[in-house]
């Protein structure tokens, strides 16, 4: 059996073009998060249940890796790294409240930490854990 493979025609030039293209292209890869939520109310009669998601992050943290929540409109802000501790502030519109977080890195792969909130409502705790599960594209 005889295979014949196409030749292509180009020049040096065109080649670099594409093989330039194919490199822009290629995506990003990340470190996939999955990242357990556990939200404690203040005086509240029994605990929410914990929420699990994902979330894929850069591999060089500059701000540690979250979910959003839409509907509360919250903006990050004032990101801290401190060796293997990240602090950040928050503010949020919806409901309205304030917020500082903590997480400190277990190694390269899992952190604990906490969000603590206050609002007129009243205060809110979100203790976190992260777990580093494999490698994701396009990291936030």
């Amino acid at each position: 059996m005889t295979l014949i493979y196409p030749r292509l025609l180009t020049t040096g030039s065109e080649q670099r073009n594409t093989a330039a293209a194919v490199v822009a292209q290629a995506p990003t890869k990340g470190d996939l998060w999955e990242v357990v939520s556990q939200m404690v109310m203040v005086g509240a009669p029994m605990r929410l249940p914990a929420q699990t998601s994902k979330v894929c992050a850069t591999k060089a943290w500059t701000q540690p890796p979250s979910t959003e929540n839409p509907r509360q409109q919250c903006t990050r802000s004032n990101y801290m790294a401190d060796g293997n501790k990240f602090t950040w502030t928050e503010s949020c519109t919806g409901p309205a409240m304030t917020g500082q977080g903590e997480i400190t890195r277990m190694g390269d792969d899992a952190y604990t930490g906490v969000i603590t909130y206050s609002s007129s409502q009243g205060n809110m705790t979100i203790n976190l854990t992260g777990t580093k599960i494999g490698e994701c594209d396009d990291p936030k």
